[in-house]
């Protein structure tokens, strides 16, 4: 997942994509809290994310609020290396506008930290106003891709970003 700078990068979210939330389904568990940290949502973290993961061409990102958490708790649990984080900037003046525009408030950084490179951004909360905003500001090929925080990511969800990562090459 780390290399080369031509490589594309995958922005990922923790909640959601990695932890399955939301609905009244009981979600599987992996591990015990304990071994997670504390934290009893990391038990719902599947470990065979990670292999999955580190079989992308890409270089991943960790873009969440977990911020470096989740080089601390969520990256051994999976087999991962310590990853690169987006450090989030504080509030600005553009933020309660783009709430009204529906744009979600990782956008502007996400483009600005990938800085014209190729990123497929994986969240649960990307919307047409994230994808419109992206479009006009980024100039290079961008994937963002959302997923159902229900299930998190699943095969078909890493199909698509295979393919467009192996595309974005």
């Amino acid at each position: 997942m780390t290399g080369s700078t031509r490589r594309p990068l995958l922005f990922l979210d923790v909640d959601g994509p990695l932890i399955p939330f939301g609905g009244a389904t009981p979600y599987p568990v992996y591990g015990r809290a304990a071994d997670a940290g504390g934290n009893p949502l990391l038990a719902r973290l599947d470990p065979r994310h990670g292999p999955r993961l580190a079989a992308l061409p890409c270089e991943a990102v960790w873009a969440t609020t977990w911020l470096d958490d989740a080089n601390a708790y969520v990256a051994p649990l999976l087999g991962l290396p310590p990853l690169a984080v987006v450090d989030w900037p504080g509030p600005s003046g553009d933020e309660e506008p783009d709430v009204r525009a529906g744009l979600h408030w990782k956008t502007r950084a996400l483009v600005a930290w990938a800085g014209g490179r190729p990123f497929a951004w994986v969240d649960d909360e990307i919307g047409a106003a994230d994808r419109a905003w992206v479009a006009a500001h980024h100039p290079g090929p961008a994937l963002l891709h959302r997923v159902d925080p229900r299930t998190g990511l699943t095969d078909a969800d890493y199909a698509v970003l295979d393919a467009w990562l192996r595309q974005a090459l």
